[in-house]
């Protein structure tokens, strides 16, 4: 059996310095005080390096993140934000040479406990030297950690005898190349990963994203939904619309509306199609905070995830004019779509199939772990959001369920020509599975 151990930082990762890591740990367990602290030792951290005490820099910077946040904080943010980060970060050469051996061992000078959750699942290692932290009674972290995983001259040779040469010779077979398990599933509120230099600029900017933001909702709960379009940029937001949407909702005529079926990428796709519209679209919600409902613009109509409550609602709104579905029943932020729910295709046969997708530069809109009422806020805190709208033809009514079509199979067409439309791999996970996965329960 073929062994390999290899480093992670710099060798599987292609940063060395695995500051900014700490950093997303420092947002995600305990806020903007304790990364703005983090940011602030971080020239004291940067001169130990540069003085050859990189190790005593490390864990200075593992006290100050680390010291009073509950174990079980940590291992959250492992577990949901950082595989995103680390993947985003991997040497795919690095990575070649690693998956070609039977035996994987990973070495990493950070706890432990921060790469685990993505060295294992992803990257399919067998075990993680590294790091333990000290825990108290209480549960947290004391900032100091136990350096049980063996000498620095062990290091030293994983980095010496197994780094850039062994990579350098490697002839792998690209028809034989496994690629690593992709993260799907990732949660935090940081699009960006925070180095010491792009830190410093979202501190900057967060005062300046609360201002703006609060101007941006406030002139949305003001003015009319038909000059929104117009107005957006005026304020930094970008709509771009392709397709054609429907006119005017044909419920006066047919005693229906229009069902937009939607991917679901923020809360706000409702939203950003009622302004490609020009007017107020109904829109069912699951789990969205009170709070953002009083500040949603358009109607909604929240649903109780009981299937026959549900269906009788929706039919209920349907009478009334058009309606917006997001049948994922989530949002996922990678380019994969889940598993669609058949309710939709079962309640009418005027489905419109609509690709949302949307780009932000500094903040994640939606959270599985966090506090759900500031997801408007911290998306119109990005300077410049951007939301793309397509519209799709209206399915024909012979592949509907009027027709005789079975409905998960009408649920799974429209998800497979709206995933074709963004260019995003359809998949059959589930709700469920996204909060089981983040939440690291196997039920």
């Amino acid at each position: 059996m073929k062994s390999v151990v290899l480093e992670l930082e710099g060798t599987l990762l292609k940063d060395p310095d695995p500051f900014s890591y700490f950093m997303l740990v420092a947002f995600e367990a305990c806020g903007l005080i304790r990364f703005s602290l983090l940011l602030l030792v971080w020239p004291v951290i940067f001169l130990l390096d540069l003085l050859g005490m990189g190790d005593a820099g490390l864990k200075l910077t593992i006290f100050v993140a680390f010291a009073g946040v509950r174990e079980s904080k940590i291992e959250s943010v492992a577990r949901a934000v950082l595989p995103k980060f680390y993947m985003n970060d991997l040497d795919m050469e690095a990575w070649r040479v690693f998956s070609s051996y039977d035996k994987r061992v990973v070495v990493t000078k950070t706890p432990r406990v921060m790469v685990e959750r993505f060295v294992k699942e992803h990257l399919r290692a067998h075990q993680v030297i590294g790091r333990e932290l000290v825990v108290n009674r209480l549960g947290l972290a004391t900032g100091f950690v136990k350096d049980e995983f063996g000498s620095p001259s062990f290091q030293s040779l994983c980095k010496e005898k197994l780094h850039r040469p062994l990579i350098g010779n490697w002839m792998g077979d690209d028809d034989q190349f496994v690629r690593p398990v992709p993260v799907i599933f990732h949660d935090g509120r940081l699009v960006k990963r925070p180095t010491p230099s792009t830190a410093l600029v979202i501190l900057l900017w967060f005062p300046v994203g609360i201002i703006l933001a609060t101007i941006r909702i406030v002139v949305g709960l003001m003015l009319p939904m038909s000059i929104f379009l117009y107005i957006i940029p005026l304020f930094g937001m970008k709509i771009i619309v392709k397709g054609k949407p429907p006119p005017t909702s044909p419920a006066s005529r047919t005693n229906t509306g229009v069902l937009f079926v939607c991917t679901h990428r923020t809360l706000l796709d409702p939203v950003a199609l009622s302004i490609v519209m020009g007017r107020k679209v109904s829109a069912v919600t699951y789990s969205i905070s009170r709070f953002s409902e009083i500040l949603s613009p358009i109607p909604t109509v929240r649903l109780t995830r009981k299937r026959d409550v549900d269906a009788e609602r929706i039919k209920r709104e349907l009478t009334k004019g058009d309606l917006v579905v997001c049948p994922e029943g989530t949002t996922c932020r990678e380019p994969f779509l889940l598993r669609f729910s058949a309710l939709f295709a079962e309640l009418t046969n005027q489905i419109v199939p609509v690709a949302m997708n949307c780009r932000v530069g500094f903040f994640h809109a939606t959270t599985a772990r966090g506090w759900k009422a500031l997801d408007h806020i911290y998306f119109f805190m990005n300077p410049s959001p951007v939301y793309e709208v397509t519209f799709l033809n209206q399915l024909p009514v012979e592949a509907t369920c009027s027709a005789g079509k079975n409905p998960h199979d009408v649920a799974n067409y429209v998800q497979g020509i709206l995933g074709e439309t963004l260019g995003f791999e359809c998949t059959k996970f589930t709700r469920k599975d996204k909060y089981r996965v983040l939440a690291g329960t196997t039920g």
